[in-house]
């Protein structure tokens, strides 16, 4: 039996701990954890006047009236077609950035990511810097160590709760559900969301940082597909730091090994193994390399991000290509031409797309019915929908190039009212006298028109009038 067969196929989770570090990545990570939490976290509690009878919650997902609210889109049920467009957008996008710049989403916009660095900040304050907490994890258990890290769960769990409270509020009118929660008079699903997220915030921010990355995400499996020579992605400028050694041996490489590199970085590797599948490119190392070339008097960019189709010409003294021909090439440009195109479509579709619909639905049980005059008469279920946001008056009508009545169930008149943001069924019935010839022919096209009375808006739908076929 080989060796290999023993090997575990889950290898448990050594802890991290991450070194404090300053620079330019640093700060922009900071910048865009600020921004996408402040996002996630107030956009539930930004008000849009959408009139009287509809939601004033700028962004709202309301399954119980299977409606998307986004500002001034209102997306029905129907037109999912536009959530599809937009997740395919964010695929394309994806792809775009993996292509033109390695894992950078992974490494600044991911949750994952986002939620780890807030977690990482909070016990970084509470047990102190890398070394302190290396000693603390290591020491036995004492009060002391009980307290900071009691303390630690506390806030993180905190953390965890305004997160899932903070989804839940996408669902529902965000301060009628505050209001209930606090009141404890919430429904049991919401209480069940918060849970439910609470726990997974808690338990992958907190205890399964690296592991969800390594393990759960689909993504760092994928990425070498999206990837090639030309991504301009984080990595060790080997041919400048080798050989590496202590300042004071004799050597030449600039890297003086001090494992900078390896302390900041929050997957735990050693970027000068080369390209690993933990990267997830935040650049931390590059902001510890660059401080540590800066004291002992060498250049920056040892780890830097760079094309690893360059390495070759820097070694040999050759300038690297402008950055520009990394980023603008075919795979990119073809990403971005789709992504263009299909966000074209979208918005096109979006201005286009009526405030009145309707559609047609032939009664087909039995296919005609002959009354006792002899009038041959087709039924059909009419479901009108109006987007506006008050009651609107529509009118029916017909156009066939034979003679057909249209009588509309309930009423003597060709006009309903239908009610704001609803959709409203109306039974009609289409008939041919027995001297016409649509009541004797097999089939005779018609079509059904619909039009707003306020606004002069119409629509049709085409369908056909069965006849009693000689």
């Amino acid at each position: 039996m080989s060796s290999t067969e023993n090997q575990p196929l889950y290898a448990p989770r050594e802890p991290i701990f991450p070194r404090r570090v300053k620079g330019f990545y640093r700060n922009l990570k900071w910048w865009v954890m600020v921004v996408t939490l402040g996002i996630y976290y107030l956009t539930p509690w930004i008000r849009w006047d959408r009139g009287p009878n509809l939601p004033d919650q700028a962004v709202l997902v309301d399954l119980a009236n299977r409606r998307f609210y986004f500002f001034w889109i209102e997306i029905w049920p129907h037109e999912f077609y536009f959530v599809a467009g937009l997740l395919i957008m964010a695929g394309l996008g994806l792809f775009l950035f993996t292509s033109a710049l390695g894992r950078v989403w992974c490494g600044y916009t991911c949750p994952q990511t986002v939620w780890t660095d807030l977690f990482i900040l909070v016990e970084r304050w509470i047990e102190g810097d890398r070394n302190a907490r290396v000693r603390l994890w290591n020491e036995k258990w004492t009060p002391r160590k009980i307290r900071l890290r009691v303390v630690k769960w506390i806030v993180w769990l905190l953390i965890a709760v305004a997160t899932g409270g903070a989804w839940v509020f996408y669902f529902a009118d965000a301060p009628t559900l505050a209001y209930s929660l606090a009141t404890l008079q919430a429904p049991p699903v919401a209480w069940a969301t918060i849970g439910i997220l609470t726990a997974t915030t808690f338990v992958f921010g907190g205890f399964m940082r690296e592991q969800v990355c390594n393990y759960m995400c689909p993504w760092p499996r994928i990425q070498a597909a999206m990837m090639d020579p030309e991504t301009l992605t984080v990595a060790y400028r080997e041919w400048r730091g080798e050989p590496r050694g202590k300042k004071h041996e004799n050597k030449e490489g600039d890297c003086i090994d001090c494992m900078a590199c390896v302390n900041v970085c929050p997957a735990g590797i050693d970027i000068r193994d080369g390209q690993q599948m933990e990267c997830i490119t935040c650049a931390l190392c590059i902001d510890a390399c660059d401080d540590v070339m800066e004291k002992i008097g060498k250049p920056r960019g040892l780890i830097d991000y760079l094309a690893l189709s360059d390495q070759e010409a820097e070694a040999n003294g050759k300038p690297p290509k402008p950055i520009w021909q990394h980023v603008f090439r075919f795979r990119t440009m073809l990403y971005t031409t789709l992504w263009g195109l299909i966000g074209i479509g979208l918005v096109f579709a979006l201005f286009i797309r009526a405030d009145i619909e309707m559609t047609v639905a032939a009664v087909r049980n039995p296919t005609f019915v002959t009354l006792s005059d002899g009038t041959i008469r087709n039924i059909y279920d009419i479901r009108l929908l109006n987007k506006h946001g008050e009651d609107r008056e529509f009118h029916l009508s017909l156009r066939s190039d034979e003679i057909l009545r249209i009588d509309l169930e309930g009423t003597a008149l060709r006009s309903i009212n239908v009610p704001a943001n609803e959709t409203y069924l109306q039974r009609v019935y289409v008939s041919a006298r027995p001297g016409d010839p649509a009541a004797s022919m097999d089939r005779v096209d018609l079509r059904f028109w619909v039009e707003d009375l306020v606004s002069g808006e119409r629509a049709h739908k085409d369908t056909i009038f069965n006849g009693r076929a000689q």
